[in-house]
């Protein structure tokens, strides 16, 4: 390891979740490898409960900023011990930082801060394909921080999720006969509706296309 090299610097947005957990041991496997790399852990307390994003819940909400301190060290020694046990692997530095009032612009702002290299926020599956609705803290952060951020969620499916349906074998059949002339079989033509297709000829160049001057 050379001093050298530049420090890669991970935010990442703790809310003791396992959508935050996840969103933690991302940002190590990801610290990992780097040469030189720091977690930045930061947990969002606010002062008023109302205030509080959907996403991201002031869970230390009422305890002394140096509970939320100890709390959020805690956890984080806890969840390194896990992850290097797992997997063995290191980096240079695990930090906490405890804010108060409102999530995204408090992890978009400590992401500014530190010159940060990448966000990583969670966000829960709940909403499925629509969990990044206007308002949530993922796209809060999205939206305002000034660098990447990358948005973390559970593997599983959920049930509010739609369903992508695989090609119907008979309108492949019919484009591969039709040479893509038909797009679709019998059965979905309706569904489909018709296909409108513009044709256009092919010519070429007449002399009276440009008209070229020659310069003496």
């Amino acid at each position: 390891m050379t001093q050298s090299a530049k420090i890669y610097r991970i935010v990442v947005g703790i809310d003791y979740s396992s959508t935050s957990e996840l969103a933690l041991r991302t940002a190590f496997e990801l610290a990992a490898k780097e040469e030189r790399a720091e977690v930045h852990a930061v947990n969002v307390v606010s002062a008023a409960a109302e205030f509080t994003y959907t996403e991201l819940p002031a869970t230390g909400a009422g305890l002394s900023i140096r509970q939320a301190h100890e709390e959020l060290e805690a956890y984080i020694n806890k969840e390194l011990a896990a992850w290097q046990e797992a997997t063995g692997k290191s980096f240079s530095r695990c930090v906490g930082h405890v804010r108060t009032e409102f999530p995204a612009e408090e992890i978009a702002q400590l992401g500014s801060d530190l010159e940060a290299d990448l966000i990583v926020v969670g966000t829960h599956g709940r909403r499925g394909v629509r969990r990044l609705v206007l308002g949530s803290v993922a796209e809060g952060v999205v939206r305002m921080a000034r660098g990447p951020v990358l948005v973390v969620r559970p593997r599983e499916i959920k049930k509010d999720v739609p369903e992508i349906e695989p090609p119907c074998p008979r309108c492949v059949e019919t484009r591969e006969a039709t040479g893509g002339a038909e797009l679709w079989c019998e059965q979905h033509r309706e569904r489909h509706g018709q296909r409108h297709t513009y044709r256009y000829d092919a010519r070429p160049l007449q002399p009276t296309d440009f008209t070229l001057v020659k310069r003496m």
